[in-house]
């Protein structure tokens, strides 16, 4: 659960937010009787199967760079922390990296990496 929450918490909260818009637009004075029902409850399906697809395709790409990394493949990482230099990072164990659990770490590197970020090359 901890790992579904910290994957995907922006996703998490951009459906709480559409979902919220509908919420209130459905209870709005306006709208016909039932549009509350007929609003909100497909919202809340499509907004969950889309979380659930996003995670489902995430947790899988974090298999494959994982068992890439394992099987002594470079795997290549977003470097958001240098906006001058290259945006991307090349990983591997030949580089001294090690994994550790889903973050990459290098003693010579001033921050980790975590694998939902990278790709295998």
């Amino acid at each position: 659960m901890e790992t579904f929450l910290v994957l995907e918490a922006g996703t998490l909260t951009i459906a709480a937010f559409f979902l919220a818009v509908a919420i209130f637009v459905s209870t709005r004075p306006f709208m016909p009787a039932g549009a509350f029902r007929k609003i909100v409850i497909p919202t809340a399906i499509i907004l969950a199967a889309l979380v659930a697809l996003h995670y489902k395709i995430t947790s899988g790409r974090m298999d494959a760079v994982k068992a890439a990394f394992n099987n002594q493949q470079e795997v290549i990482c977003e470097n958001r922390s240098s906006r001058e230099g290259a945006r991307s990072i090349v990983i591997s164990q030949a580089l001294g990296w090690s994994l550790e659990g889903d973050i990459f770490v290098n003693p010579d590197f001033e921050r980790p990496f975590h694998t939902a970020r990278c790709v295998p090359q």
